[in-house]
């Protein structure tokens, strides 16, 4: 059992698999087609909305966040790297360009508006695949 968990992180680091973002939910980067692309894999235990209710366009407000495709366009540079994508928030209903970085079990993704340095960088942790939504 050690050997195996000590092969898990040896393994070269990867934008792609599950992670979890600070609120607790539970997102997956994955390849579609040409790209790469973000899902809500998960929400986390508790009070919260469970639809997109911030979406700017007010037909998709009832869609369910769960299953939800909230980045894509993501271009893998290589394995650790992928970046010219874009990312939809649905607690405040706006997109974001976005690119991401793999460092071990973290992903430090950067969204910004026009200019990187105009944004933000969020840290996510690499988790196990949850049960479906």
């Amino acid at each position: 059992m050690a050997l195996a968990v000590a092969s898990a992180y040896t393994q070269t680091p990867t934008v792609l698999g599950y992670w979890r973002e600070p609120g607790g939910s539970i997102i997956r980067v994955a390849p579609c087609p040409q790209q790469l692309c973000v899902e809500i894999a998960k929400l986390p235990a508790g009070k919260h909305g469970t639809t997109d209710s911030h979406n700017p366009d007010p037909k998709l407000r009832n869609r369910p966040l769960c299953g939800l495709w909230v980045g894509a366009g993501f271009i893998a540079i290589d394995p650790q790297h992928a970046r010219e994508g874009h990312l939809y928030d649905p607690r405040s209903g706006r997109t974001y360009s976005g690119e991401m970085t793999a460092e071990g079990n973290l992903l430090h993704l950067r969204g910004y508006v026009g200019l990187r340095i105009f944004g933000r960088t969020e840290t996510w942790v690499r988790a196990a695949p949850p049960p479906p939504c």
